[in-house]
């Protein structure tokens, strides 16, 4: 069912400063910031041969991320993506294979554009997993 791993997201209290690091110290190339405010976050890519890296900063009252990185002050890894064909099919796959999506259980749009949902950690290994719709 799964695709190709779409990005690796780590969350960070300063996204300029990150982005620095992945531009200015290892040489990445690196998109400018983008709010999304309907996931709560502001996204920043770091393009890579075979993947992304998204670094997450908090956006808003109530982020997610902000949640997270109160638990991890030093942030760090938030969840892997991954590209499904089809997420409606994919999703149903999972639910009715006991996993539970989180939110509402609609796809939302993502960072590219693209459909998405987040996968409940507990049912993945302890790692949170969005799906990204190819």
């Amino acid at each position: 069912m799964i695709g190709r791993l779409n990005h690796v997201a780590i969350a960070v209290k300063d996204i300029a400063a990150a982005a620095a690091v992945y531009r200015d110290t290892l040489g990445g190339d690196v998109t400018d910031a983008v709010a999304q405010p309907d996931h709560g976050v502001t996204t920043v890519f770091i393009n890579l041969p075979n993947t992304k890296i998204e670094l997450l900063e908090p956006l808003g009252e109530g982020s997610p991320i902000a949640k997270f990185l109160e638990k991890n002050a030093d942030g760090g890894i938030h969840h892997l993506c991954y590209e499904v064909d089809d997420i409606i099919k994919a999703r149903d796959k999972l639910v009715a294979d006991g996993a539970r999506v989180l939110g509402d259980g609609e796809p939302k749009t993502g960072a590219h554009g693209k459909p998405v949902l987040f996968l409940h950690p507990k049912d993945f290994c302890g790692t949170l997993l969005e799906l990204e719709e190819a």
